[in-house]
């Protein structure tokens, strides 16, 4: 395995270059971005007065309402013309976020991705079976970059069409299989349907992404698929996905590219920084990006950093896995608690599925959540398929208590026979808020 120099660089080469990266990015938004400009200027902040990389507290907040609110190109510090790519994510409340790359920048995103896809296992040589969904969505192309530039065959079979999918992974013979956790599993589950075990495939390494999963879920796709689950992150806004990643050695952490992105952690509601260790919402500043600059970007993710050196030999920033996001976040009855901290607690009971949605409704004036999750299929076998059976009852009260003690909440547990929740070919749905149609009623 080689390593970019960086990833094993002592910390005050790590700073340094963030420090540098920092100040130009300060002088291309302020010759380049009016938004930026006049809130550097009301603080008093130009790139002389970027003294230390932890100066980037000085500067302000962005959030994805600023990119929204200067759509299309309102953040762009690049002219349209020297664009070669434009992405956007999806716009779930009218216009998307719109993303610009120049062409040293899709250079610079090959090249992290590359490092990620290396951390992950991948090696020149090997085969990248990519399931990510192409087009506008940053993840198919995102990975595809990083997986030619290291050298990689590359096949882009995009998200959808699972039974053509395990066709190509069994007549193409891949080493690594990207896609985001939900679908790994939803493969998985169709090949065992077919008759096939998944772990006589090709694949050595499964490179998993774009939403939040647990410990469990790793484990368990790693004993379907007989492979290393790495995790995978980044998001559209910062770049896509490459931002951070899993080494295979130690799957404890994602490594930070910091040679490119400065990271914070700070409390969601007062904005201040919190130490090493503690959980808060990630926060990112671009240091080499052209087209689309970010100052202090808020991801909504929540998670917790360490600077540890790794066991992999990386010296690089870790963050965990992603716990949540907040807007993901439920408050029951005055508790915090996270879908993720729900299914930790799901995946320890043998007798059901991953395969889970939470439904958040109304009870009066207070908040309700619904487990509705599917038994596993031995254990609907055993019962004979019938939901009356009194194990049904007594597994459903088993279910509640690991949720109980974990989460200090309670819930509704409606246990399900198998297929019952609809499969998803991207990002699965785990959780569904009917509180206005319930209030209503």
């Amino acid at each position: 395995m080689i390593l970019h120099r960086v990833e094993t660089a002592e910390r005050e080469e790590i700073e340094k270059q963030q420090l540098q990266g920092l100040k130009n990015t300060v002088r291309r938004v302020m010759e380049n971005v009016p938004f930026y400009k006049e809130q550097l200027e009301a603080r008093g902040v130009n790139e002389e007065s970027i003294a230390h990389f932890v100066d980037v507290q000085k500067l302000p907040f962005t959030v994805k309402k600023d990119l929204r609110s200067h759509y299309p190109f309102g953040l762009f510090a690049a002219e349209k013309s020297k664009l070669a790519r434009i992405h956007a994510s999806s716009g779930t409340s009218g216009k998307p976020t719109v993303i610009g790359y120049t062409e040293n920048d899709l250079k610079q995103w090959a090249d992290i991705t590359a490092r990620a896809i290396a951390a992950a296992g991948g090696e020149k040589g090997h085969t990248l079976h990519n399931a990510y969904g192409y087009g506008l969505f940053t993840g198919g192309l995102g990975l595809h970059g990083g997986g030619e530039r290291l050298g990689m065959t590359v096949v882009p079979v995009s998200a959808g069409n699972t039974d053509r999918q395990i066709m190509l992974m069994e007549d193409l013979q891949p080493d690594v299989l990207c896609c985001t956790p939900s679908y790994a599993l939803n493969l998985a589950e169709r090949m065992l349907e077919l008759g096939k075990d998944p772990r006589k495939t090709s694949i050595g390494y499964g490179i998993f992404g774009a939403e939040p999963w647990s410990e469990e879920l790793r484990n368990i796709l790693e004993d379907l698929f007989n492979i290393k689950a790495c995790d995978i992150y980044g998001l559209s806004e910062v770049i896509g996905p490459g931002v951070a990643a899993e080494c295979h050695e130690a799957q404890d952490g994602l490594h930070i590219a910091e040679d490119h992105f400065l990271v914070e952690v700070i409390d969601p509601n007062t904005l201040e920084p919190l130490p090493d260790g503690e959980y808060g919402e990630l926060v990112f500043t671009s240091l080499k990006k052209e087209a689309i600059p970010v100052l202090r970007y808020r991801t909504g993710d929540i998670a917790s950093i360490t600077r540890e050196k790794c066991r992999c030999g990386r010296t690089t920033v870790r963050m965990s896995r992603i716990k949540g996001r907040i807007d993901d976040m439920l408050i029951i009855r005055g508790v915090n608690v996270f879908p993720s901290e729900i299914e930790h607690c799901l995946m320890k009971v043998k007798q059901v599925s991953p395969h889970y949605q939470l439904l958040l409704s109304k009870r009066g004036h207070l908040d309700e959540i619904t487990l509705k999750v599917e038994l596993a299929e031995p254990f609907h076998e055993e019962v004979n398929r019938n939901l009356q059976d009194e194990r049904i009852r007594l597994l459903a009260k088993e279910v509640l208590h690991h949720i109980k003690s974990a989460c200090l909440i309670s819930v509704k547990v409606e246990l399900l026979a198998p297929k019952s929740i609809p499969r998803s070919e991207g990002k699965a749905v785990r959780l569904i808020d009917a509180r206005t149609e319930t209030a209503s009623k």
